[in-house]
Order: structure tokens, then sequence, then C-alpha cells
């Protein structure tokens, strides 16, 4: 709070998101509960997940052991050309429902090593990165309202493929880790969507998400 007086007059200001809190003050804004609100959540809801961070693979593991539907997409495939895309959303799609369906190609730090070992690191992180992204695209053209996307990288390729210009910040899932709502542009609909960086959220964090949103 003293730094965001502090800096009352800076015309840029780059910091972590912390000195956010600081700066409402400088213009007369207070809080309000209702700044939070977002509209009435609608259609199916999913998960698409390509970090392979400790907590995400918790995350991932403690959904699948919850017995909801899961569906781990192949780095190799996905270099080799096949069409991994379009397997998943014909795979997913019937699923689709009450319960959110995973897509993930989350894995463990020594499966990460061999792929990026066969493919090189930045060709594989490109490839699952567009292929994830193609299909979170996918799955709200096919009627997904509620989208959970884990991992950094793979939160800015969806956000791009969705074509998500702003997005409305609600309420908080976990330290971090807020549930929004945007337009996603490219596929002419509305979507609420949840960007999770690897390393956020506790280990029920994927139903944690659409609890908190319900």
């Amino acid at each position: 709070m003293e730094l965001g007086r502090a800096l009352h007059d800076a015309r840029l200001v780059v910091a972590s998101s912390g000195v956010a809190i600081g700066l409402p003050q400088n213009h007369g804004i207070v809080p309000s509960a209702a700044a939070a609100t977002l509209p009435p959540a609608r259609g199916a809801a999913a998960v698409v997940s390509g970090s392979c961070s400790e907590a995400t693979n918790q995350q991932v593991a403690a959904f699948v052991q919850a017995g909801l539907p899961a569906l781990q997409v192949d780095p190799l495939r996905i270099a080799a050309g096949e069409d991994v895309v379009g397997e998943a959303l014909a795979r997913a799609v019937p699923r689709l429902g009450a319960q959110p369906v995973l897509v993930y190609s989350s894995a463990t730090p020594a499966q990460v090593q061999a792929v990026q070992l066969k493919l090189g690191v930045e060709a594989a992180g490109a490839a699952v990165e567009s292929a994830l992204a193609a299909i979170a695209r996918g799955l709200v053209e096919r009627g997904v309202g509620r989208l959970v996307v884990a991992g950094g990288e793979t939160s800015g390729a969806a956000v791009q493929a969705l074509g998500v210009q702003q997005m409305r910040i609600g309420p908080q899932i976990d330290p971090g880790v807020p549930w929004c709502h945007a337009t996603a542009t490219a596929c002419g609909a509305d979507v609420h969507l949840a960007l999770k960086s690897g390393n956020f959220g506790g280990t029920g964090f994927f139903s944690a998400a659409f609890a908190k949103l319900a």
C-alpha cells in the first residue's frame, strides 16, 4: 500500500502483481465485492493441462484417481504429424457434461526429458502447446463454457487460439488463480477461464475450481 502511494504519479509501473493492490487508492477506487461477480457459468466443463510441474502432476493424478474422464496426448505422436487434436476431440466431446473432462500432456521429469532429447526442447514445447491450444479451441467450439488451462505457456497459447482480447477477473480459486470471463472471438462464444501457472493451486485444484464457479 505504501509503494502504491509512492507510485501515484508514475506513468509506467512494472512489478509483481502485489503492487496492483496499492494502486487503486491513487484514483479514488475502493474495493467492492461486486467487482468480482462474473456472469452465470454455462456450458460443459473441461481442463487442458500442458504443465509438467510437480503441483500440476499431483493435480492430474488426483483427477484421474477420482475416476473422472481423462485423456493423455502423446508429444511424440504430435511431432510425428498424427492427428492427435482430432482424436482427442473425438474422444473428449462425447464425455462432456456435468463432470469436467481432462485432456493433458503433463508427465514426469523423466518422461519430459526423454521427449526433449528426441525432439529438442523448443520443438517439443512448441508442438505440445500448439496442439493443446487447438484442443482448447475445439472444446469451446463444441460447447465447453467453463475451461481450466494449466501451464503458463499452455495458457498463453490457448488464449491466442481462442481469440481472447480482454478478460474480466472474478473470484479467486486458490492464491494467485482467479476465474475470469472472456469472449473467445475465434469461437464466437463467451467462456469462463481459469489460467493456472504450473506450481499454483492445491492437489484438488481442478475439482475445487468448478465447485467455486458453481
